[in-house]
């Protein structure tokens, strides 16, 4: 049997360290080969589920959960998001964003590195995670118990991408992977888009033309250029987004890694670079309700939605990493890190349904042609330090400072809605029965761009303090975060209504609108062809700032009792300005009060605690208990007037400028059991009081989907019970020619519950909207009363062959709260069954294969045991190749 300890990047000192085999022991065996590799056979399967970062976890101070670069690569999860949703208590959300214990993405925070990064995503206040491919994560860290030297804001937990840095040795390796989905068998709809869509860069043929943004540039309203300049304009704007029906193309990308590390007496440094690109097509049908109406027999029927949907999403990803590390004598070391993450995103959908006044009853319908595009980029410049001074009592210090932009461009939105007649009264609806929509819009353009800047700075200092039996440690520290937003957004509507007798019967808004239509066909007096309807609060300025000072201690008593705790205060400071588009100036009331003014911006400066203690029985065993207090403040999207688009429901959603932060108060306890062999034990219990948390509510629609508002409740509450471990079946002996210690099952269970009291009336004075909330009483918005995750896997004793099956489920959850007697609605539990093979055919090459959602289940949302939403997921496959070059 070959000795396979470099394939997994480790030496055998280290394997037999994760196998707890002391230190001594393992360079005594170092000469017999034969003991070696077993040990590496038998660490390399625990080192590929929880073994590799246990002993980090162990060694928190605060109740944490990791998860290592070769865990995801266990499971196969092509980014951060998809791996996350394998930690206990973890569930994922719209494919990008995850909620901590039930808490909504707006209770969690996620660092970079250790430092604060911009979102590029103007729907949420975290970075997508989804930007984060797994081939440059080192490891994943979910703190859920506060500690003083995490940011102030801190619900559910904090989450830390730990990028890949310096290599121990030179790295050179080239992958590749194709696969798809069983969706895109058939054909899918697209349109004609730019040249550079391989790239993700749209080339112009999306923007607004450049006759409508100098009038924009120079504040000129579009109402104010005479009816021959507005016809010139609307001709200028591109009209060729008509659906073409055509096979899929597979999904494939590439990556490479290279890197090396030098020693010249006692310095050393090294470089890492990482660049990948992948390119993916997802075909869906989809069921899209809007408004029901209640039957006498109490069941519930689509008044306004598509029930006959299909979407063909288009994502292109490009990602780049460079990393510099500079050490001196093992006791100083600065790191450069440059990260640039870039998904593009162009989705067409095809969509059939009905409104409240385009009856089904009436022989008709509505046809709705939709293309969303944009652009989401994260470009960060990171330096930071760590330095021990052993000559000064051996105080440490680390320090960082980190530089970053997201950026959010979307010029490619545009919706267009054609009426479908039943000529033939056989409810048979056919394109050729089509004909635009005779409307102020028939067709809504919509431009955005978003840029935020993030700016973070701190250090962290400590000095250890060595008694008789005991040790004790002091940090102190500051963060500084400056954030800076500029938003601005426009819409223009297509009005049909301004031709004189026109026919507008097609089912293609290329060939009814044509050029000489648009200049030449008779116009009505006074009227335009396309107007802005943009509304006040679509652009805006906003900034937060943050001064943060913290003291903390870490006390170990005889090597059996920990004692963590501390302060931190913090300054917060934030401004949303509004702004008029047609002017630039401030959306403010005419003769604003000091009251109105206070909602645009905000101030508060508080103390955080914290007090953790650990006790340790023995080696295996430890018992914890921590407490926290810390705050939830609202972002800046959610006191923003400005409306944006829900990209889980569809709803538009608008911010509350009077929206006040959130009190938690945070109780955890838990249990841990740590054998020798990397099987573990651990259970949990936690417990979150909050005051005024923030939520979602529905205020009624008329014509269209209603409009979601942020607000707060009165209080609430989130409670339950962790349980994780990991377990090999040794126990069961050989069996089918194969050895039960070949096999691991690891996994873990959260049971939760949680409850927040809203006060309607409150709301209605908070955000000015009626809102009659059906369940005042309920569970928090996006709380999952159970999650599960199981992995059963296979080592093949020769080191060449490894299996895992990946199982994920999650209770259902309220994504969208009911109002006016209808119910909440909850997205039903999906249960995830992924299979993923991996096979090293040679000492440097590695292929994989992967199939996911094996049971191919379909994101389902209903309320009353009516569906209200649906969207097939397929099943997806994917073999990759890579080869390790040495």
């Amino acid at each position: 049997m070959k000795n396979t300890s470099n394939r997994f990047g480790v030496s055998a000192l280290a394997l037999a360290v994760l196998a707890n085999i002391s230190p001594v022991t393992a360079f005594a065996e170092e000469a017999d080969s034969a003991a070696i590799e077993e040990v590496v056979v038998k660490a390399s399967r625990l080192k590929g589920t929880a073994s590799a970062v246990i002993e980090e976890r162990k060694n928190q101070a605060f109740v944490a959960d990791i998860l290592g670069a070769e865990q995801i690569a266990r499971t196969g999860d092509s980014d951060a998001a998809s791996a996350l949703r394998r930690v206990t208590g973890l569930t994922l959300v719209d494919g990008k964003f995850i909620y901590i214990r039930g808490l909504g993405e707006r209770y969690s925070s996620t660092l970079l590195n250790g430092a604060t990064v911009p979102s590029p995503d103007p729907t949420r206040s975290v970075i997508p995670l989804d930007l984060f491919p797994s081939s440059i994560i080192e490891s994943l860290s979910v703190q859920k118990s506060y500690s003083p030297s995490m940011p102030g804001h801190f619900g559910g937990g904090n989450v830390d991408i730990r990028l890949k840095t310096i290599p121990s040795d030179f790295v050179f390796n080239v992958g590749g992977n194709i696969g798809g989905n069983t969706n895109n068998f058939d054909d899918g709809y697209t349109y004609n888009g730019g040249d550079n869509d391989w790239r993700g860069m749209d080339d112009g043929t999306r923007e607004a033309p450049k006759s409508l943004t100098t009038l924009w540039d120079n504040y000129n309203p579009l109402s104010g250029v005479s009816q021959e300049q507005n016809r010139q304009i609307a001709s200028e704007l591109n009209r060729d987004y008509d659906p073409i029906l055509e096979s899929v193309n597979p999904d494939f990308g590439l990556d490479m890694t290279i890197g090396d590390r030098f020693d010249e007496d006692k310095f050393r440094w090294g470089y890492l670079a990482a660049v990948s690109y992948d390119n993916q097509w997802q075909v869906t049908e989809e069921y899209q309700g809007q408004d029901f109406r209640q039957n006498t027999d109490g069941t519930w029927s689509l008044v306004r939605g598509f029930d006959q949907v299909q979407t063909n999403e288009h994502n292109v990803r490009w990602s780049g990493m460079f990393n510099f590390g500079l050490e001196y004598d093992r006791d100083h070391r600065i790191d450069y890190s440059l990260i640039v993450l870039r998904d593009t995103a162009d989705e067409y959908e095809y969509k059939l349904g009905n409104t409240n006044n385009v009856l089904l009853s009436d022989g008709l319908r509505i046809q709705d042609n939709e293309v969303s595009y944009e652009e989401r980029e994260m470009i960060a410049n990171q330096f930071k330090g760590v330095h021990n001074f052993p000559e000064f009592w051996n105080i440490g210090l680390d320090w960082k400072y980190s530089d970053a932009r997201s950026s959010r461009y979307a010029p490619g939105g545009v919706s267009t809605r054609y009426i479908l007649a039943d000529a033939n009264e056989d409810n048979v609806f056919d394109v050729s029965e089509s004909s635009l929509r005779k409307a102020t819009t028939s067709t809504r353009y919509s431009f955005q761009d978003l840029n935020d800047k993030v700016e973070n700075y701190g250090y962290n200092l400590s000095i250890p303090f060595m008694f008789d039996n005991s040790e004790l440690e002091l940090k102190t520290g500051a963060d500084f975060i400056t954030k800076t937003r500029d938003s601005f957004g426009r819409r223009i509507d297509v009005n049909t209504l301004a031709f004189n007798d026109i026919d507008l019967s097609g089912s293609r808004l290329n060939d009814i609108l044509t050029d000489d239509v648009i200049l030449n066909h008779p116009l009505k007096s006074n009227e335009a062809i396309i107007r802005d309807t943009s509304i006040d609060g679509d652009d805006y300025y906003s900034a937060q700032k943050i001064d943060a000072y913290y003291i903390e201690a870490d006390w170990f008593i005889n090597n059996v009792w920990r004692i963590s705790g501390g302060l931190r205060w913090e300054d917060y400071r934030q401004v949303v300005a509004p702004l008029k588009p047609s002017t630039g100036e401030f959306d403010l009331p005419a003769n604003p009060t000091e009251e109105q003014l206070s909602n645009f911006a905000f101030q508060e400066d508080d103390v955080y605690s914290s007090l953790a203690l650990t006790y340790i029985q023995s080696e295996e065993v430890q018992y914890r208990l921590s407490y926290g207090e810390t705050t939830i403040r609202p972002d800046i999207r959610e006191v923003a007037p400005s409306t944006f688009l829900d990209p889980l429901t569809g709803y538009p959603i608008r911010g509350t400028a009077s929206v006040k932060t959130t009190d938690v108060k945070h109780y955890d306890a838990r249990w841990e059991w740590y054998l020798g062999t990397g099987e573990n034990l651990s259970v949990g219990l936690f417990y979150k009081d909050m005051i005024n948390p923030i939520e979602s509510v529905q205020s009624p629609g008329q014509d269209g989907p209603p409009l979601i508002v942020i607000a707060n409740a009165d209080d609430g509450e989130v409670y339950g019970v962790e349980v994780e471990f990991m377990k090999d079946f040794n126990f069961i002996g050989d069996f089918w020619g194969m050895n039960g210690q070949d096999f691991f099952l690891s996994g873990n269970v959260t049971l939760s519950d949680s409850e927040i009291n809203i006060n309607t009336q409150r709301v209605v004075e908070q955000t000015g909207v009626s809102a009659a909330i059906t369940n005042p009483v309920r569970r928090m918005t996006g709380h999952s009363e159970y999650v599960v995750n199981l992995n059963l896997g296979y080592d093949h004793p020769n080191g060449n062959h490894s299996v895992t099956m990946a199982y994920n489920v999650f209770g259902e959850r309220i994504i969208i709260p009911g109002i006016e007697g209808q119910d909440d609605k909850y997205e039903q539990p999906f249960h995830s069954l992924d299979l993923i093979y991996t096979y090293y055919p040679t000492y440097s090459s590695t292929v994989k294969f992967k199939v996911k959602n094996l049971m191919d289940e379909e994101k389902t949302i209903e309320f009353s045991d009516t569906l209200f939403r649906s969207e097939t997921k397929g099943i997806g496959f994917d073999v990759s190749f890579k080869w390790d070059f040495e």
